[in-house]
């Protein structure tokens, strides 16, 4: 409810600082000086939390700092006390504005601009090193101490930046995935990203058994921490800058676990690899998950573009039918109205010699039914693609012409959806007619087998032409070709591949024995929303 303690905007801002400052207490437990854990979380909670809330944040970890401050002011004096307080959020807080409003590190809810991210990073760890440099300068050092700035600056600089790699782009990642996300859908989300299960089941077990094979041997110890970078390119590789952040923050936690001393030289090496192996993997993961992006929108491009184009196929055809539905309405009226004319005709003079004029009417009735059936088939619209194809106009010009013609069916042909069924009639039409244009066949054979293919419904449309010369020269062409090419576009073989390739298909032609064979695969057209 809206009214919830939640909703109180004080209440709220409390609960952040409260919880902030709990969080920054406990990452200070595992923070060194090689390994700044602190800064990873103040650029994530900077990125990711609303200007507003800022104030809260610093608030909170202001009263985190507080008590180390109090208990260490006797042992480094008053100036280092006060330059402790102040939150590092204080310190980063302009630059990541300047990122924000820039250089926006969230570009959409699956990307990230990975150069503002690592540049911003770099420049983070310079800026809290200088921060750091300044309090060791204010403080009172014992007597003993030896300070080597070019040492510290190094350490500083590798352990905010490795920190801020280890933190932040997990935990943007983790905010991109659970967006918009309700409590029961959180562990749905989780289980069904690949990047989560192969890094839950497959990188961190291998992490683990590097860390044990570490621990067992001090031989192998510094192999094992520079072996840690194996796991960030194969993740990366696999899911882009996602792999890479679950698998730097990985490798970061296990390589510390790996260190003997707080200054070991030979851990602070092995940082130094794995936080190049996690920049490197970011970027060249940030631009394969870009360029898959890429070739997912342009595959989306060229679907919309057959979608579209398989609708205005389907739209041209019901232009057909309605064309063909009319000219039956004009047949039925011609009949009609010479029936009319006749009985008309009769009665004004009964001895009427009308023979000439029925046969001229049931010319003109039958040229007007061939021509309704050759734009959509009437045994089309009233048993489908099977009669059409047994029975429709072009068997018949065939069969009456002196061409042998057969047509075998198999497969699950009614799954198949009225555009694919469409597609294929008119293929076959397109093929025969091509076929009949060069005078050299006797016999037709058409095959069509269907079934489906991951998902897909696929058609295989088989046409086989076979040439007896002493039964090709019985053909009557000059009957023949004016009914085929009416029923067909005309275009060749060149209109019969663009439309095979409409359906993502293709149209091949091979040489038998005695003829040729035309193989036509056609997949059934994909529903696209708003298409």
């Amino acid at each position: 409810m809206l009214d919830a303690p939640w909703a109180n905007p004080w209440f709220r801002r409390i609960g952040i600082a409260v919880s902030y400052g709990l969080l920054i207490v406990l990452a200070h437990q595992i923070t060194i000086s090689h390994f700044v854990l602190v800064a990873g979380i103040h650029l994530a909670v900077l990125l990711l939390v609303r200007y507003r809330d800022w104030p809260a944040l610093i608030v909170g970890e202001t009263f985190a700092l507080l008590p180390t401050s109090i208990e260490c002011v006797d042992q480094f004096g008053m100036a280092w006390a006060v330059t402790y307080a102040i939150p590092g959020l204080v310190v980063m807080a302009p630059v990541v504005y300047l990122m924000r409003e820039r250089w926006p590190v969230l570009t959409s809810k699956s990307s990230l601009n990975m150069g503002a991210l690592l540049g911003g990073a770099l420049v983070l760890s310079v800026v809290m090193t200088l921060c750091n440099l300044g309090t060791m300068l204010l403080s009172t050092l014992p007597p003993d101490y030896h300070f080597q700035a070019d040492k510290l600056i190094t350490k500083w600089v590798l352990g905010n930046y490795l920190g801020i790699l280890a933190v932040t782009p997990t935990t943007l990642f983790a905010y991109q995935l659970m967006s918009g996300a309700r409590w029961r859908e959180l562990g749905t989300r989780l289980l069904d990203n690949r990047a989560v299960l192969d890094s839950i089941f497959l990188v961190v077990p291998a992490i683990l058994l590097l860390v044990w094979i570490g621990l067992e041997s001090a031989g192998v110890r510094q192999i094992a921490q520079v072996a840690m970078f194996l796991p960030i390119v194969w993740l990366a590789m696999r899911h882009g800058w996602q792999g890479a952040a679950i698998g730097g923050t990985a490798a970061s936690l296990a390589v510390m676990a790996l260190m003997p001393a707080t200054n070991d030289q030979q851990t602070m090496q092995a940082e130094a690899i794995v936080a190049f192996a996690i920049s490197s993997m970011l970027l060249l993961g940030a631009r394969i998950g870009a360029l898959n992006h890429h070739a997912e929108q342009e595959r989306m491009d060229v679907r919309t573009a057959l979608a579209l184009a398989q609708r205005n196929v389907h739209i041209g055809e019901m232009q057909l039918r309605t064309t063909s539905l009319a000219l039956e309405q004009i047949r039925e009226t011609v009949q009609a109205s010479f029936s009319m004319m006749m009985g008309r005709l009769r009665h004004l003079q009964p001895t009427i010699e009308d023979r000439s004029y029925h046969r001229q009417a049931l010319v003109a009735q039958d040229q007007l039914f061939r021509l309704a059936d050759s734009l959509y088939p009437v045994s089309w619209r009233e048993r489908g693609l099977p009669a059409a194809l047994r029975e429709g106009a072009i068997p018949r010009a065939l069969d009456e012409t002196g061409v042998g013609y057969w047509c075998d069916l198999r497969g699950p042909l009614s799954r198949l959806s009225q555009t694919l069924h469409l597609a294929i009639y008119r293929l076959v039409v397109e093929v025969v007619a091509d076929a009949c244009a060069k005078r050299n066949l006797s016999e037709v054979v058409v095959r069509v087998r269907c079934g489906e293919k991951d998902g897909r419904r696929w058609a295989l449309v088989s046409i086989i032409f076979r040439d007896k010369a002493e039964t090709s020269s019985n053909v009557r062409w000059d009957e023949l070709l004016p009914r085929v090419m009416r029923s067909a576009s005309g275009m060749g073989w060149s209109g019969i591949r663009d439309r095979a390739m409409t359906f993502e298909g293709d149209a091949r032609e091979h040489p038998i024995d005695h003829g040729r064979r035309v193989s036509l695969l056609l997949l059934d057209p994909i529903t696209i929303s708003g298409i």
